[in-house]
């Protein structure tokens, strides 16, 4: 077989090594940005080891040297939101699938945070009961800049990080390195790059240690940057408005709150207020599959909506970066418009965790 002609690797690998399932994110052109096959395979591959005596632990990485996953496959989703979003919506209730699915394995899950962490990274990361970061790890969640939320769980992740720095990295797409990650529990070790195979090997090695591993290679990452601005965060985001979020930031007046509103007024307003509702909502909820259903219903909806494909067309597609958002302010974004984007949908077309689960 001519060169040309060989079969392209599939874009996500899964094996079992020893007593671990691994998966390993093998699309590096795309920042092994999400698509529907992908979560399709990584669900089938935790599904089949789920009760597979022989499986005792699972290790998630990815291949290349350039992030672990960047997001899911926008472009994707845009055309489809053009249409009906029926395309949208099917990876959707795939994705947010496979982010339950990870959440309630029974099994110990070892994600290996190295390089690029955002959007779809985020939610496949961050059910792992083990999340390595690394010196090259970068994490954010920066939905609202194409007038989306953020999604893949962080309804339910993002509150429940210390005081509101869920809610201040919602809102700016805020993006943290190592340290910062490590802090906030974003992440549960840090450990150098150049030994991320090594801890990979011993935990192939010996998957029942798999929980003790970490702390043998693990370092420290020195001083978390946001420890500097956490009684702003706290006190600044403290609000269920984003209104009142920004007369917080402007009255305070710092130089660090006068960046932060900066970063604020060139995100979709539609977005800012979904994104606020969402914390607040997914704050109060009891189980990780109802953060799925809200998650679900906004997602097929907002998708649809002119902020999010204008976003897609300013930042991904022609990428200049000039969103003309609609409406332009806050108060245009009115609460019956977020009321109906959070709406039940009808039974039959609401999110499902996979069967039996």
């Amino acid at each position: 077989m001519s060169e040309s002609a060989a079969p392209a690797e599939p874009p996500v690998l899964t094996r079992v090594e020893g007593r671990v399932g691994r998966i390993t994110l093998n699309r590096p052109k795309a920042l092994h940005a999400l698509t529907r096959e992908m979560c399709a395979l990584m669900t089938e591959a935790l599904l089949a080891w789920k009760d597979d005596p022989q499986v005792q632990a699972v290790l998630l990485d990815h291949a290349g040297e350039r992030g672990f996953c960047a997001g899911g496959d926008i472009r994707m989703i845009a055309e489809s939101g053009a249409g009906d979003a029926s395309e949208a919506k099917a990876f959707f209730l795939t994705e947010y699938r496979l982010n339950h699915l990870l959440f309630v394995y029974p099994k110990p899950v070892m994600a290996c945070m190295d390089g690029i962490v955002m959007g779809g990274g985020v939610g496949i990361s961050q059910p792992a009961k083990l999340r390595i970061a690394t010196e090259r790890t970068l994490y954010a969640m920066p939905e609202t800049g194409i007038g989306l939320f953020p999604d893949v769980g962080g309804g339910w992740f993002l509150p429940r990080l210390p005081g509101q720095t869920g809610v201040w990295l919602a809102l700016t797409g805020a993006r943290l390195k190592a340290a910062d990650c490590l802090r906030l529990g974003i992440a549960t070790h840090f450990v150098q790059s150049e030994r991320l195979e090594a801890l990979k090997e011993a935990v192939i090695e010996d998957a029942d240690a798999v929980f003790g591993l970490p702390e043998l290679f693990g370092v420290d990452p020195g001083a978390a940057p946001v420890d500097d601005v956490r009684e702003q965060i706290d006190r600044l985001f403290a609000f269920d408005t984003v209104e009142e979020i920004f007369a917080a930031l402007e009255a305070d007046g710092s130089d660090w709150a006068m960046k932060q509103l900066a970063v604020l007024t060139t995100k979709s307003p539609q977005a800012l207020k979904v994104s606020l509702r969402q914390m607040r909502t997914g704050a109060r909820l009891g189980r990780f599959e109802d953060d799925m259903v809200m998650e679900y219903r906004l997602g097929g909806r907002t998708v649809r909506t002119h902020d999010f494909q204008e976003g897609v067309r300013a930042v991904i597609v022609d990428k200049d970066n000039t969103p003309r958002w609609r409406p332009s302010g806050l108060e245009g974004v009115t609460e019956a418009e977020l009321d109906a984007l959070f709406a039940p949908l009808a039974q039959a077309h609401e999110w499902t965790p996979l069967p039996g689960l």
